[in-house]
């Protein structure tokens, strides 16, 4: 059986119980960075072989999927949220599907909804784009067709491309774009910024030093715009 396992974004103690007993229970851990997922198994006296994944090597998808097929149980993790979203993961399932082979999925943390449930943003429908390609035409193209969808768009980002995602984030929605922005969710030095998408990346380009992971969330709505959740029939 394969168990698909959320991870802590960085506070250790926000893992379900249930996390928990699927981890202890695994005969392998299959992992994105084994030395992230060594402090989880330290901090909770996880006791199960921990063997990296990578996606991006045929070799390392076989080598998993030989595993299971072999019988053991096998737990999947990522550095942190859930596998599988915007994280390795998904070939690995695709693969045990096919093979006919049980695979669970555990509900848990998620950056894209933590980040959309604290932003204030109308949360009815939302677009997921995660990380966005890195040529700067396909990413205007990607945030101008999901902004057709009049949903709030979630973002993934490093912090050496940030500044970057939302100055052309401006270009393509405009300068006065609602946006915000969630830096190192349920860490010690977790922030938020909200404003506009010129004013955040002007805030941003003010420092020395851009650190941590970011979501950025932007309402392509208009202020005079309601929710459509708010519509009522005719």
């Amino acid at each position: 059986m394969l168990t698909i396992v959320p991870t802590p974004l960085g506070n250790l103690d926000d893992i379900t119980l249930r996390c928990l007993s699927a981890l202890k229970s695994a005969d392998v851990i299959f992992a994105e960075d084994t030395r992230r997922t060594l402090i989880l198994a330290r901090h909770y006296g996880l006791n199960a072989r921990i063997e990296r994944y990578n996606e991006h090597d045929d070799k390392s998808v076989a080598y998993a999927h030989n595993v299971l097929l072999s019988g053991k149980n096998a737990a999947l993790v990522s550095d942190c949220g859930t596998p599988c979203v915007s994280d390795p993961g998904w070939k690995l399932v695709a693969a045990a599907r096919a093979s006919n082979i049980k695979v669970e999925s555990l509900p848990g943390p998620c950056a894209a909804t933590t980040a959309i449930a604290g932003s204030g943003f109308p949360s009815g429908p939302f677009v997921f784009l995660g990380f966005l390609p890195r040529k700067r035409s396909r990413v205007i193209k990607a945030l101008t067709a999901a902004a057709t969808l009049n949903s709030t768009m979630v973002v993934y980002e490093s912090p050496f491309r940030i500044v970057k995602l939302l100055g052309l984030a401006a270009e393509a929605l405009g300068p006065d774009t609602q946006a915000a922005i969630a830096r190192e969710l349920t860490k010690v030095h977790e922030e938020w910024l909200t404003g506009t998408l010129t004013s955040i990346g002007a805030e941003l380009a003010k420092r020395d030093k851009v650190l941590g992971e970011f979501v950025l969330l932007i309402n392509p709505r208009k202020p005079e715009e309601p929710d459509e959740d708010d519509d009522t029939e005719d």
